[in-house]
């Protein structure tokens, strides 16, 4: 078993949790918790196992964004070091937005900057009403370059123009309506709400919400829609024969629950 120093990682049945552990720094990152964070995500490519992955922080705020220390530290490298630093950010982040079983941020007391990367990245994310986020680079004179390619694809242009230029903070409530959360959760909810994303990934084919997670990203980054089509036509044909789209298919027409189906 790993020994982190940053994060903590647990699995309950097919589930995973992986955990912010800096409590007394608000899970600040340094480039311990980047390596470990990516190092853990590229783990859960082979995994057969996972069916959910959780991220979450410990102590009272979910992350907030870069470790003082570290950035003391970056301020003295020169531009190939900073390149190669900003190089390792951004890994982190697709690391976890091209991870092929599904990740829900769960997220409280406070997101700010490099946290909301983190948030994009995953494919849902729920927070509680009185978490605070803040795009706040532009307050000490830089900008959100590293996370903004996955944030951007989460809220659009004109969402990332107000909140990423003024560097305002702003609650749960403005990050739903902007869509860089999927539910703002009112406080002592936030399990509830959670376990039910859960048991709806526990009911789903584990392979078909990879392959579903493939074909968006395809759909999305697809220059041509004749070509999409015929590649989604392929693929309807694949998943129909394969093991899980004949057992989900038989287990629906003999109303009975898939094997897949724990719940």
């Amino acid at each position: 078993m790993t020994d982190f120093k940053t994060i903590t990682v647990e699995n309950t049945g097919n589930i995973t949790w992986v955990t912010l552990n800096r409590p007394e720094v608000h899970n600040a990152m340094n480039e311990e918790m980047i390596s470990e964070l990516t190092n853990t995500f590229k783990s859960f490519y082979d995994n057969e196992n996972s069916r959910v992955i959780i991220l979450k922080g410990n102590g009272k705020s979910f992350c907030a964004g870069a470790d003082l220390n570290y950035m003391k530290g970056i301020a003295q490298f020169g531009f190939e070091e900073n390149v190669k630093d900003g190089k390792k950010l951004a890994n982190l982040f697709k690391t976890i937005y091209n991870c092929p079983v599904p990740t829900i941020a769960v997220v409280h007391g406070a997101s700010y900057g490099g946290a909301n990367g983190l948030i994009a990245a995953c494919d849902i994310a729920i927070a509680e009403e009185n978490t605070t986020f803040a795009f706040s680079e532009v307050k000490i004179g830089i900008a959100p370059a590293t996370i903004s390619p996955f944030v951007i694809k989460r809220i659009g242009e004109y969402g990332a123009k107000e909140l990423m230029t003024t560097g305002k903070r702003f609650k749960a409530k403005e990050a739903e309506r902007w869509n860089l959360i999927n539910k703002a959760v009112k406080d002592g909810e936030l399990e509830k709400v959670l376990n039910e994303y859960i048991d709806q990934f526990l009911t789903s084919a584990p392979e078909a919400v990879k392959t579903t997670k493939k074909l968006i990203e395809k759909v999305i980054s697809s220059g041509s829609l004749d070509s999409t089509i015929e590649d989604m036509a392929e693929l309807i044909a694949e998943l129909r024969a394969s093991k899980e789209g004949q057992e989900g298919m038989a287990a629906f027409l003999e109303k009975r629950k898939p094997y897949w189906n724990k719940k």
